[in-house]
């Protein structure tokens, strides 16, 4: 099995929200723990978690061994500086990056295995999610992309390189929404 690593993008500002969504209570524990769980209780080799100096985790969750957590103190820069921190955190020996969101608390493991599994396939080197056509998150790129990845600018995510790519651009089309839902404003988070 190839290496993946998988970075959980957890440092936002959550501007429309007005306060820190990823601290907000999910079940027994916070939107970006719980996120974090579904990707350690994946395939996925790592889970490098990247988050702004702000934001204060539980002691049990950073005791695994799978787990690594880097602060990004450019995270006002947007997206792509978290990103950056996160590849600089991965380890060396990996064949794919996956990139998810923290404010996607909706996935489930199963979905990452089976992006997981098909990015194994070899077939395509960017294997991106969809719910009844829908493109979503997470994506994973294969290791050739990283230079493209560490060029990213502003706010932006990984997109520019799925479009740019359309020949190397795998879509898994998937049973579950959690792939295009994510918690952006308090009605987002109050309907759940």
């Amino acid at each position: 099995m190839l290496n993946i690593s998988a970075i959980l993008l957890g440092a936002g500002e959550s501007k429309r929200m007005g306060v820190n969504k990823l601290s907000l209570s999910w079940g027994r524990t916070t939107i970006l723990e719980h996120g974090i769980e579904i990707l350690l209780n994946s395939e996925a080799k790592e889970v490098v978690v990247v988050l702004s100096p702000k934001i204060r985790m539980s002691r049990n969750l950073s005791q695994n061994p799978k787990l690594k957590i880097v602060i990004n103190p450019l995270f006002r820069r947007g997206m792509s500086s978290s990103i950056r921190r996160g590849l600089q955190a991965i380890h060396p020996n990996h064949e794919g990056i996956l990139i998810a969101l923290g404010d996607q608390p909706y996935l489930k493991t199963r979905t990452i295995n089976a992006l997981i599994r098909a990015f194994h396939l070899g077939e395509k080197g960017i294997v991106v999610p969809s719910f009844r056509g829908q493109m979503g998150h997470p994506v994973i790129f294969h290791k050739k992309y990283i230079k493209e990845l560490f060029n990213l600018q502003g706010d932006a995510g990984g997109r520019s390189i799925i479009v740019k790519h359309p020949e190397d651009v795998r879509r898994i089309s998937v049973k579950s929404a959690g792939v295009v839902k994510d918690i952006d404003t308090w009605q987002d988070y109050i309907k759940r």
